[in-house]
């Protein structure tokens, strides 16, 4: 964006929409990223499926029966994208929406690890390509922030301010409809014209809509899932339900409803709360939050094949590195490392845990140099990691 990183952060992060012009940028395009030659291809060469398609014209979602049919012999799928239906709504003003481009497209699967890395909260991309002087969504609010990435053509957005500030996951627009559509009608504090090149950072719960001008338009919507306070308030709840006086049940013949049949046990479970949060530590709540961030995020891509071939010709001089942008815990005990994956934990022998730490922490390394092994354990540990895809053979 069009702002130091250091000043984003502090002053525009989930703060504030941000509008960069392409010249603020550098004055490159996207085209590395994508582009609508892009587009054609996973519409017709790639075999696409629903729900990495949807298309829809002022709102309206259109039914995948629309555009979708079996693929024919040897590939009867029925929700695979048939491109002459596609033609056929776009030609008729709808507008096409290409979801989870993060795992589809190489460029953006990437783009988005990096991205991921670098924010520390986890990344989506999708597309959206609309035909001349038509509009696919009206105006709304979407429950992640969001990264516009203007590839084709021109699109004006009309962005207002929040009816509902800071939204999460379960508070989606549609909960607010008429204001929403109240304060879609007032000033936009936003109203410009993005042009191939051009960025706009919108965090959750501005208000926005776009309508393409002139020509058919692509812009790449890269989705921010933001980790937020509530997230800390799952993992304290989920920290202090092991105190028992907070699981007690409340007492036979309660009426619910009545403030007086709760108030002496609202009273104690807060004072039990307010006690158990005393002793609490971030350590606790970090160990909740990294397991959470464990599943919603994938390692680089790491080519089977090719790691297959390396494991077999392993040596002294092969060297190591851990798997692109690969979430991990690391949990060093007197008998064993436990190194937490997303879907296992692998335990290993105590011995091998500086060298483990070595290779996690980003270190290139020989087989022959991983510190405190000799060459026969250097070497078992070494085919362990790359079976396991926790490392890589460069």
């Amino acid at each position: 964006m069009a702002t130091d990183p250091d000043v984003f952060a502090r002053d525009v992060w989930s703060r504030a929409p941000l509008l960069s012009a392409r010249h603020e940028l550098g004055g490159s395009s996207y085209d590395d990223l994508f582009s609508l030659a892009a587009v054609d291809e996973l519409l017709s060469r790639r075999g696409l499926r629903t729900p990495f398609i949807r298309m829809a014209k002022s709102g309206a979602v259109v039914p995948t029966g629309r555009y979708t049919r079996s693929g024919g012999t040897g590939a009867q799928v029925g929700d695979q994208v048939a491109d002459d239906r596609v033609l056929d709504l776009f030609l008729d003003g709808h507008t096409i929406v290409l979801q989870g481009l993060h795992r589809l497209w190489p460029p953006l699967i990437d783009f988005a690890g990096a991205l991921t890395s670098e924010l520390g909260h986890p990344v989506q991309v999708n597309a959206y390509i609309t035909p001349s002087s038509s509009q696919g969504f009206s105006a709304h609010y979407d429950v992640h922030d969001v990264f516009v990435l203007q590839v084709a053509g021109e699109k004006r957005w009309r962005i207002h301010e929040p009816v509902h500030p800071a939204p999460l996951r379960d508070q989606p627009w549609a909960d607010h409809r008429a204001a929403v559509e109240a304060r879609a009608e007032e000033e936009p504090v936003i109203d410009t014209v993005l042009r191939p090149g051009d960025a706009l950072y919108l965090p959750r719960g501005y208000l926005h809509a776009a309508e393409a001008l002139g020509g058919v338009t692509c812009h790449l919507t890269v989705g921010v899932h933001p980790v937020t306070r509530a997230h800390l308030l799952e993992a304290l709840v989920a920290i202090v339900a092991d105190e028992p006086s907070l699981r007690a049940s409340l007492p036979m013949g309660l009426d619910a409803g009545d403030p007086s049949a709760v108030e002496a046990d609202l009273h104690a479970t807060v004072a039990a709360l307010t006690a158990r949060l005393a002793s609490v530590t971030a350590a606790d709540v970090a160990a909740r939050l990294g397991a959470r961030q464990l599943t919603a995020d994938r390692p680089a891509p790491m080519g089977p094949l090719a790691q297959a071939a390396a494991l077999a010709g392993l040596h002294d001089d092969s060297v190591l590195r851990v798997r692109a942008h690969l979430r991990h815990v690391l949990t060093v005990e007197d008998d064993h490392v436990a190194v937490r994956l997303g879907d296992r934990t692998l335990r290993l022998p105590a011995a091998t845990g500086k060298a483990v730490r070595a290779l996690l922490d980003g270190e290139h390394i020989r087989v022959g140099d991983l510190p405190g092994l000799d060459p026969a354990d250097a070497l078992a540990l070494a085919r362990q990691l790359v079976r396991e895809a926790v490392v890589v053979v460069e």
